[in-house]
């Protein structure tokens, strides 16, 4: 670690109040505070690792702009006789990879890879809580999947000329599907991070289960050409219905029709996305290591 990240990263601990020099008889902040901190310090190294940073927000867009330019607009997408650009059809599967891509892969390998260099074996020594720690990764991922999110639908709408939605109702339906997804993303990360037993292997380990997601939740491709046991392959994991929500903002009513079920199922896509959020915070609570798998 640097000269200069150590002296960040003690600021931060001496505004929470966790260095040595300023605790002593003190009562320890309260964990949502300590959460917030870890929260500040784990912004900080992420924007630090500037490569990680750019492709990790150039990932979505570059997506969009390749399979915009290679289908573009002779070809629209077309649901009960109302057409809609390739970019428009595109762009609710974006915004719901960026979601799994910022919460889900980034906390599962950047734990893994904390866990084998010793980090975290070094974070249980200190006095900061476990759930701080925890608070800290999901506000590092709520910030950045805002900002990816954000730059994702600005690049649609200006250069792609891709419309949003000018209605409340929406906005709503994008928020409780932004948010659930988010959480469920977040946890399912936090709980998977386990599973590699190494951090070399971490890579391959968490970024092959929601490549192949990808291609078979309706992300790449209209979900109209995917076989029937794919779909419901992949109705089983979060990255389909986070999809199937966000088509049923940016994409008109008539498209509702051309869904597997025939409907957007709201109902049942917020069903599933509190089931994952639940079933991986048990899942995580009980199986989470703070060491190797060869240290004990």
């Amino acid at each position: 670690m640097s000269t200069t990240k150590e002296t960040a990263l003690d600021k931060l601990d001496r505004r929470a109040g966790l260095d040595g020099r300023s605790t002593g008889a003190q009562r320890l902040p309260g964990t949502l505070r300590l959460g917030l901190v870890r929260g500040g310090v784990e912004l900080l190294q992420f924007v630090r690792e500037r490569d990680s940073v750019v492709f990790g927000f150039a990932y979505p867009i570059l997506m969009l702009a390749i399979f915009s330019s290679v289908f573009g607009d002779d070809d629209p997408i077309v649901a009960n006789g109302v057409p809609v650009s390739f970019a428009q059809y595109f762009l609710p599967g974006m915004v719901a990879t960026g979601i799994m891509l910022s919460t889900y892969q980034t906390l599962a390998l950047s734990i893994a890879v904390e866990r084998d260099d010793g980090t975290l074996k070094r974070l249980r020594a200190t006095p900061l809580p476990a759930t701080s720690y925890f608070l800290g990764k999901v506000f590092l991922s709520l910030v950045t999947v805002l900002a990816q999110t954000a730059l994702l639908l600005a690049v649609a709408a200006l250069v792609f000329d891709v419309p949003l939605p000018d209605d409340v109702g929406h906005w709503v339906t994008f928020a409780w599907v932004f948010v659930l997804g988010t959480a469920a993303g977040a946890v399912c990360g936090v709980a998977y991070s386990s599973v590699p037993r190494s951090g070399r292997s971490a890579s391959a380990v968490v970024v092959t289960p929601v490549l192949v997601l990808q291609f078979t939740s309706g992300v790449f491709f209209p979900v109209t050409e995917l076989p029937g046991w794919m779909l419901d392959l992949s109705s089983l994991f979060p990255l389909k219905w986070i999809a199937q929500g966000m088509r049923s903002v940016f994409l008109p009513d008539a498209f509702a029709a051309a869904e597997p079920a025939g409907s957007w199922q709201h109902g049942a896509t917020a069903a599933v996305l509190a089931a994952w959020l639940v079933v991986a915070l048990v899942v995580g609570a009980r199986t989470f290591r703070w060491r190797r798998h060869d240290d004990g």
